[in-house]
């Protein structure tokens, strides 16, 4: 049972989401909150799973929100909902911690899966689409200055990887998905997700999402 908490301003929205949600077997609303600080502390009492969450609410916002949640080192996982014409709200998401984001007039079945996606720590967002999005938005990482700068094998995020690591690392960033990265490095997607797994417990990465930022703040791969 995914337990899931709705994080929106708008009643309406909210009566959506939890119509949507309690017409599955496998999910059960525990609250709503209708503001940032709400989700703060609902998330501290209740423990939710995944936290279902809107960007802009009166008062504390959706970004901070999540990363006060993040930073309570709790298990509850961020959904962020957006609308794509505004990405740089779910670039700060991702930044803040969140687990993905969807748009926010997504089909049912899609919100429903992303829910599941985050629930079991992993990605919700595509690599593909990930990728535009950084690539859209890279003049927000911050900006690293010294030796290490053009040198990602120094960055100390990374000193633990493998060589092979690093290059999977490397490729996540660029958006292939474990099936691509198995056929053109000719290993079984088994083997793929358990480097995977090493990368993320490695660099502290919750999830793809994360890994796909770390590319990118490593200087693994940088915007074409």
């Amino acid at each position: 049972m995914t337990t899931v908490l709705i994080v929106d301003d708008q009643p309406m929205q909210r009566f959506g989401f939890r119509m949507l949600l309690e017409s599955q077997d496998d999910m059960r609303v525990v609250g709503e909150a209708g503001n940032g600080s709400e989700a703060v502390r609902m998330t501290a009492e209740l423990h939710p799973d995944v936290a279902l969450m809107d960007i802009r609410m009166p008062g504390l916002d959706g970004i901070e929100a999540t990363r006060r949640i993040v930073a309570a080192g709790d298990r509850t996982r961020v959904l962020i909902l957006t609308t794509f014409d505004l990405d740089e709200y779910a670039y700060a998401g991702l930044r803040a911690g969140a687990s993905g984001f969807l748009i926010k007039d997504a089909l049912p079945e899609e919100l429903l899966s992303g829910i599941r996606a985050v629930a079991t720590g992993d990605a919700v967002v595509a690599p593909s689409l990930t990728r535009r999005l950084l690539d859209a938005y890279a003049d927000h990482l911050p900006t690293r200055t010294g030796a290490d700068t053009d040198d990602p094998a120094r960055d100390p995020r990374l000193a633990s990887l493998t060589d092979r690591e690093r290059e999977i690392l490397t490729v996540i960033g660029q958006g292939w998905t474990n099936a691509e990265i198995a056929g053109r490095l000719h290993v079984a997607e088994s083997t793929v997700k358990t480097h995977v797994g090493r990368i993320l417990a490695k660099t502290g990465a919750r999830d793809r999402v994360q890994a796909v930022i770390l590319a990118y703040d490593t200087k693994l791969v940088s915007p074409e």
